[in-house]
């Protein structure tokens, strides 16, 4: 029998399809071995992270920390990827973040001046110029916001640098250089810092903090 090649394609196309779909399928498992539930959240939800997949330099606790900046302060390692909230007595509490990719890094100093619960995602014309297929506005609540359940918006000057320090829907990336240049926190971090960071929060962002934190 003669096969056209309308056929042939045809039949390409469903064997690459019946190859592909296991592989999405393992793709899928190893996404959701992150994911622990669900909890709620101010009349949503967000999926519970599972710890137990996430590296414990990444899990939030208390280190020693040498710093001149006052109690209270945000100060991002960006290179060894960890936020850490100063606290007294040369302690701070740190928390695992995924930081901006190569050619979206930044540095300096910001101030919380604005905070939101569940808040809603409107990508910023550059990033809708590189990526031409994200929607112009997600709802906060909505599965595919990327914010997820916080989001505390970094100013300099009065000014909105465009910046923020929010949740992620990828617990893996945390470690990573992974963002156009925000942080990204776990949710459960992101709902524990929220709670301790008033506006007008001083926050530092370094390229490294060299030794002055363990």
């Amino acid at each position: 029998m003669a096969i056209d090649r309308r056929t042939f394609l045809g039949g390409a196309a469903a064997v690459a399809g019946a190859f592909a779909l296991p592989q999405l399928a393992q793709a899928n498992a190893a996404a959701n071995a992150y994911f622990n539930g669900y909890e709620q959240d101010n009349g949503f939800q967000y999926r519970r992270t599972n710890l137990n997949r996430i590296d414990p330099v990444w899990r939030r606790q208390m280190v020693k920390y040498f710093s001149d900046e006052p109690p209270g302060t945000v100060v991002v390692d960006t290179q060894n990827h960890f936020l850490y909230w100063v606290w007294e007595n040369n302690t701070a509490l740190r928390y695992g973040v995924g930081v901006g990719r190569e050619g979206f890094k930044w540095y300096g100093r910001a101030r919380i001046d604005r905070k939101a619960l569940w808040p809603r995602w409107v990508p910023p014309p550059e990033m809708l110029k590189r990526q031409p297929e994200l929607p112009r506005r997600v709802e906060g609540g909505a599965p595919n916001n990327p914010l997820g359940p916080r989001a505390l918006y970094l100013y300099n000057n009065g000014s909105d640098t465009g910046y923020r320090l929010h949740g992620t829907l990828e617990p893996w990336s945390i470690g990573h250089d992974v963002s156009s240049g925000c942080i990204r926190m776990l949710p459960e971090d992101i709902i524990d810092l929220y709670q301790r960071c008033p506006k007008g929060t001083g926050v530092l962002v370094l390229e490294h903090l060299g030794a002055s934190a363990g």
